[in-house]
This record gives C-alpha cells, sequence and structure tokens, in this order.
C-alpha cells in the first residue's frame, strides 16, 4: 500500500502544468475575442457617425438634398478661384438698336489648373457669350428672371468647349459624372449696366 500514493503523486504533478497551460491558452483566447470584438464594435461606431455626417451635409436646414454640384463645391475646402472675363459692351437686342449694355463676368472655376484650361478657350468662350447677350433685350435683363437665364445660358456656353451644352449636337448619353466636370462652376456679374 506504500507503493500506491507514491505512484499518483507524479500523475498529480504532470497533471498541474497541464491545467496551467489550459487556463493560460484559455484567457489568451478570451483576451484576443475581446480585442477583436472592441475593434470591430469601434469600427461599426465610426462608419455610423461618419454616414450620418454625411447625410447631414447631404441636407442644407430645409430638409431638401443639396445639389450634386453644390455638394462638391461644399466638399471642396479650397478657397474658390475666380477668373474675371473682360467687361463687354453689346447691342441688346430691342427694336431700333439704340440699348447697349455694359456686363462684367467673373466665373468661378473649380481649381487653378481649370482656370489655366479656361483661360485656354477664353476667346470662344467670350464670343459666345457675347452673342448671347446680343439676343437679349432691356427688358430681359433687367427682370431677375432674365438675370438667372442669362447665368444659366452662359454657365452652358462656357462648358461648350469642353464637350458639354451642345444642345443642337445628336442626342448621346452624358453621365452625371462627366456633367459636373466641367471647370466652370458658377457665373457671377461683376456689373450689369443697361442703357
Amino acid at each position: 500500500m506504500a507503493t500506491k500514493p507514491e505512484a499518483d503523486a507524479p500523475e498529480a504533478e504532470a497533471a498541474k502544468p497541464a491545467a496551467k497551460s489550459k487556463k493560460k491558452l484559455i484567457i489568451i483566447i478570451v483576451s484576443v475575442l475581446l480585442v477583436v470584438l472592441l475593434a470591430g464594435g469601434g469600427a461599426l461606431f465610426y462608419i455610423s457617425k461618419q454616414r450620418a455626417a454625411a447625410a447631414a451635409a447631404a441636407e442644407d436646414g430645409s430638409g431638401e438634398p443639396v445639389a450634386p454640384a453644390a455638394a462638391a463645391h461644399a466638399a471642396n475646402t479650397a478657397p474658390p478661384v475666380y477668373l474675371p472675363m473682360d467687361n463687354m459692351v453689346v447691342n441688346l437686342a430691342d427694336p431700333g438698336g439704340e440699348r447697349v449694355a455694359q456686363v462684367g463676368i467673373t466665373l468661378e472655376v473649380l481649381d487653378a489648373h481649370a482656370s489655366d484650361t479656361v483661360k485656354a478657350y477664353m476667346p470662344t468662350i467670350r464670343s459666345g457669350v457675347l452673342m448671347l447677350l446680343s439676343q437679349r433685350t432691356a427688358d430681359e435683363l433687367l427682370s431677375a428672371e432674365g438675370k438667372q437665364k442669362l447665368i444659366e445660358d452662359i454657365l452652358r456656353e462656357t462648358s461648350k468647349p469642353f464637350g458639354g451644352g451642345n444642345e443642337h449636337a445628336p442626342a448621346r448619353k452624358v453621365s452625371k459624372k462627366a456633367a459636373d466636370q466641367f471647370p466652370v462652376v458658377r457665373v457671377l456679374f461683376s456689373s450689369l449696366i443697361v442703357q
């Protein structure tokens, strides 16, 4: 009987290190799972915050979505680049041909590179704008609706050298992304005098 307790002692001592290594393994696995869960939760929180911020940025104060060009303009944190055109004096299309308009226009472009690109086409753009102005009457230029229509027409005219604004061209499908990439973003009046 004395030999039996001696035989159980080495088995008990061998079981203790195995139990300690199993505990360490369980602690390591639980720690890794906890880190993975926390990282996943943090990523989910970050993504949800980004989506909420994007949704808030896509709405102006009235709750309506902002136009894509305005959203792109708002996303651009660089200051705007303006390209002033020389003042233009043009005879208006009034009966009798006695009315003239002096118009100063400034183009807002995407960036400095776009400014250089637009400058290369400035004679074509200026000619098109002069043709648009010469087709207007004094009454059209004096009304707010007429000025807004002129701005839209000038914006279309400035996109023609870059493949846009051709209403007489054969119908082709232009992607929305391509339409938003014209270098001129807005047309601003620096002066408008009708005599």
